[in-house]
């Protein structure tokens, strides 16, 4: 199974069904934290919710069209990370990421990001990745921004999350042109 150690206490797996329970109870546990951002909450009611899209993304990354990785802080999973879709004629990859709630603060995030520049460069040949965060979600923006991606612009009313419309935010590296 593909897993990288990023620091002592950090490390991504490629994410597979055997997960499907511990996410589970993480995403539960962090359900009113999450619902601010995420749109799929209200369909992922049971493990085997999770248990089936996590299959999803291990076809999608046999295609390679995806790599969805879990993350696990100190022995526990604490969010997930990857690319949530990975044009490969334009070699360009969107990653997209959420951590529970209890694991934010801690510099997770970026250390995963920061990985995931680097397999994307050197496994998907991308030449530009791709982030988008909503407008008012200060910490998901902080990381292209700490990582030095440039700001593209802003899509407006670029997605619904439950009666919520949420303008984005486009964030992009261009590799070779980073500083």
């Amino acid at each position: 199974m593909f897993s990288r150690k990023l620091t002592d206490q950090i490390q991504i797996c490629l994410s597979v069904p055997q997960f499907a329970e511990e996410l589970f109870s993480l995403t539960d546990r962090n359900r009113s934290f999450l619902r601010v951002w995420l749109p799929w909450l209200d369909g992922c009611k049971a493990s085997s919710d999770t248990r089936q899209f996590l299959e999803l993304q291990l076809s999608r990354f046999a295609k390679g069209e995806a790599l969805h990785v879990t993350i696990v802080y100190e022995g526990a999973i604490a969010g997930v990370a990857g690319f949530n879709s990975i044009d490969r004629t334009n070699r360009i990859g969107y990653i997209g990421y959420w951590l529970g709630e209890e694991f934010n603060g801690k510099g997770i995030m970026t250390t995963v990001v920061r990985d995931l520049i680097a397999i994307g460069r050197d496994f998907y040949s991308v030449q530009k990745i791709d982030i988008r965060c909503a407008t008012a979600n200060a910490r998901s923006r902080a990381i292209p921004e700490r990582l030095g991606f440039s700001h593209e612009g802003t899509l407006r009313r670029a997605e619904r999350v439950y009666e919520q419309w949420y303008d984005h935010e486009v964030y992009a590296l261009v590799l070779g042109e980073r500083p």
